[in-house]
């Protein structure tokens, strides 16, 4: 290929991104907004009425999540509210309503005598940080991973105990063995006083 042609192979390869998009197609296509994107954004509870969202407010009820805030405020709005009230709770209000629960059901954890090292430093580090997800976060994950941690612990303990019984052993390794918290925990509730009777 002559240079001359190679010159010109470049200067069209430059160029033709510029050309392609100032054509009369790509120029008459609507670009999004701000406020378009915004919008695609917006709320569920935005486009529901007044009997739809008394039906959301209604399945907060019934989730065993919930505790006396929640179902305090979910039951005044279902008794007298208007639609914005309702909305407004919906969007932001459960949410904080959630986080109270959370926050008093991790206070209860703290207080109870079997929680031990691990769920006592996760549950202070939850409520330390204060965000409402990180407080749900760590009753809908971090309990469980924070509980596995000391059932080990305690398991542990057990097996160093010289006059434990071969069946209490063999109990507590297979629970280690298996590893998962659910293993672990029931060991921990059940499978000792199995092996042990």
């Amino acid at each position: 290929m002559r240079p001359s042609r190679v010159a010109l192979a470049v200067a069209a390869g430059a160029l033709a991104p510029a050309l392609l998009l100032s054509t009369p197609s790509f120029a008459a296509t609507p670009v999004p907004s701000a406020a378009a994107a915004a919008a695609d954004t917006g709320s569920p509870y935005d486009e529901m009425d007044a009997d739809d969202l008394r039906v959301a407010i209604a399945r907060t009820l019934a989730d065993p999540d919930s505790g006396r805030r929640v179902i305090q405020e979910a039951n005044e709005l279902l008794d007298d509210a208007t639609v914005d009230e309702m909305r407004a709770w919906l969007e932001t209000g459960y949410r904080l309503a959630q986080a109270e629960d959370d926050r008093v059901a991790i206070s209860r954890l703290l207080g109870d005598p079997d929680s031990g090292r691990a769920v006592i430093r996760e549950a202070n580090e939850a409520l330390d940080d204060g965000s409402p997800e990180a407080v749900r976060a760590f009753l809908e994950t971090g309990l469980r991973l924070a509980r596995a941690e000391d059932d080990r612990v305690t398991i542990a303990r057990m097996l160093a105990d010289p006059g434990i019984s071969d069946a209490l052993r063999a109990a507590a390794n297979a629970a280690l063995d298996d590893g998962s918290p659910e293993a672990l925990r029931h060991f921990i509730e059940v499978g000792q006083y199995e092996a042990g009777a």
